[in-house]
């Protein structure tokens, strides 16, 4: 069995050596028709286009996705082909939520948020969306309204003590609007430039916006507009519409503006190589070579920015969201390298 794999998939490759004759390891935006040839599954990122292009007249037979989102496979072409594929829902979830509870203390102490008078929206309320609900719960949000309408409409409840708002509501009522939906083009809610021109100038009052969801899920020449109006007080970007080339004038104005790490903490990525090895097994029958885990701190571990000389009681000492922000405005071309260098963080 051979196995193609993206390189910058960690944690990963020595239990796939324990079930594959030959493991080749490749950069995800340089794997191609000729390396998948003669292989017999794929696990990707969400830099390999998955369709018929690099998979027709191969024998792959099973593709994973070490990630979420997974608009980057042609599932169409998967389900015509008979190929088998997974992803991975919810590894990332609490690395995420992470991203997003950093920024709204970060709001709190640089940016005058005042949680007590503050009305923060979810939209999208899979994993991602709950995970994010269960860390801010605690801070004292004025409220803590809940946007999905797929989950709405399949008549599915909201999370024990909320009611579905609509994204009219939240254009009203919510101050900070943080988006956690995959990006679709079609069917009865699509996502694509869910917020743009429309929904920013009818707003009623200042918004503070952060996506770490997918780029095209905000239209960014709408919120820069927005922003020099005064509409949009505060974004944060974590997910570019261009990627890997961030929209640089909106980089420049963004309060925290990142290179699509907020899924990046180790667990989240143990979690997403386990599930993909799960899947593997599962195909194969075979059982689980071996554990998957997130390596431990360093002993003597100094926070993740030691100079600010937090407690370790502060979850900023455990991931500062400025510092990857830094590096990304200071390099914007280097958005792939920040991304597949990424250092060590815990949740």
């Amino acid at each position: 069995m051979r196995i193609v794999i993206d390189d910058k998939i960690p944690f990963i490759q020595p239990a796939l050596r324990l079930l594959a004759d030959e493991v080749v390891a490749l950069p995800g935006t340089k794997i191609t028709e000729s390396d998948v040839h003669d292989a017999d599954i794929l696990v990707v990122r969400t830099r390999t286009r998955c369709n018929r292009e690099l998979l027709e007249g191969s024998r792959i037979r099973l593709v994973l996705t070490a990630t979420i989102g997974y608009d980057h496979i042609d599932t169409a072409y998967m389900r015509q082909v008979g190929i088998e594929w997974h992803n991975c829902p919810g590894c990332n979830a609490n690395s995420v939520a992470q991203y997003v509870h950093s920024c709204l203390i970060l709001m709190q102490q640089e940016r005058g948020l005042n949680l007590p008078d503050a009305t923060i929206g979810i939209v999208g309320v899979g994993h991602v969306g709950k995970a994010v609900l269960r860390w801010i719960m605690p801070m004292g949000f004025k409220r803590i309204l809940l946007c999905d309408p797929p989950l709405e409409k399949a008549n599915i409840e909201a999370p024990d003590g909320y009611e579905w708002s609509s994204l009219e509501q939240l254009k009203a009522e919510a101050d900070i609007l943080t988006l956690h939906v995959p990006l679709t083009l079609n069917g009865l809610h699509p996502t694509f430039h869910l917020i743009d021109s429309t929904y920013l100038n009818n707003r009623t009052k200042p918004l503070a916006l952060i996506n770490a969801a997918r780029g095209g899920v905000v239209d960014e020449s709408a919120l820069l507009k927005s922003m020099a109006q005064g509409k949009v007080n505060t974004a944060i970007i974590d997910t570019w519409e261009t990627e890997p080339q961030p929209n640089l004038p909106l980089l420049d104005k963004v309060y925290i503006g990142t290179p699509h790490i907020a899924g990046y903490s180790a667990d989240g990525k143990a979690n997403a190589s386990r599930m993909c090895v799960e899947a593997i097994c599962r195909h194969i029958g075979r059982e689980m070579p071996c554990t998957i885990e997130a390596p431990a701190l360093p002993e003597g571990y100094k926070g993740y920015d030691p100079s600010r000389h937090l407690s370790a009681n502060s979850p900023l000492f455990y991931y500062d969201p400025r510092r990857d922000s830094a590096l990304l405005k200071a390099a914007p071309e280097t958005f792939e390298q920040l991304r597949g260098n990424y250092p060590l963080r815990r949740e």
